[in-house]
């Protein structure tokens, strides 16, 4: 197994016992034993829970900036609103986003003033403004902002619902559409 292969698998792992257990009460100990592999090992990768947290965070914060660079080339048209949106609705379902979101949620006293957070909303807030003109009335930039919120609401709104995945991303999606106009 290669490096990359090694620490997308520790992340993995680490990010599903933060989710159960909590990311305080989660040891590297713990991680390294779930993975099958020495402290040492794991030490080679990330010696630190902050560590792991990080990278998961700035693997996210890549991915955005992508989007956020596109997004910074093109017009504020709706046509644009629009595009910018489904790639955002793209980006989110792919990888582990889902769970990173779910460990944010059920974590956030431990990671309230981490730095990889603090960028995170640095940036949703820069995305945000991608969606209206500086000059927009109040309520058109909440009710655009409002549609990067629908995209992720669907995972904790809509959880317990008899739904499947792709039907509460496209409800989602179609929401965010909506608000962007």
């Amino acid at each position: 197994m290669d490096r990359t292969d090694t620490r997308s698998r520790i992340q993995e792992v680490a990010l599903r016992m933060f989710i159960d257990k909590g990311y305080e009460a989660t040891s590297l100990r713990e991680i390294a034993e779930e993975l099958g592999v020495t402290k040492a090992a794991l030490y080679y990768h990330f010696d630190t829970k902050e560590k792991i947290v990080t990278s998961l965070i700035d693997d996210r914060i890549a991915r955005l900036e992508e989007l956020a660079e596109w997004g910074r080339t093109q017009p504020r048209t709706p046509e644009a609103r629009r595009e910018f949106i489904r790639r955002y609705a793209d980006e989110l379902h792919q990888g582990r986003h889902h769970d990173t979101m779910r460990f944010f949620e059920r974590n956030q006293t431990a990671l309230h003033d981490h730095p990889s957070s603090l960028r995170m909303r640095e940036l949703m807030m820069s995305l945000i403004d991608m969606l209206s003109e500086a000059d927009a009335p109040l309520e058109e930039k909440l009710k655009r902002s409002m549609a990067i919120f629908a995209v992720h609401a669907t995972w904790f709104i809509l959880r317990d619902q008899d739904v499947t995945d792709e039907q509460r991303q496209a409800a989602g999606l179609a929401v965010a559409l909506e608000l962007v106009g």
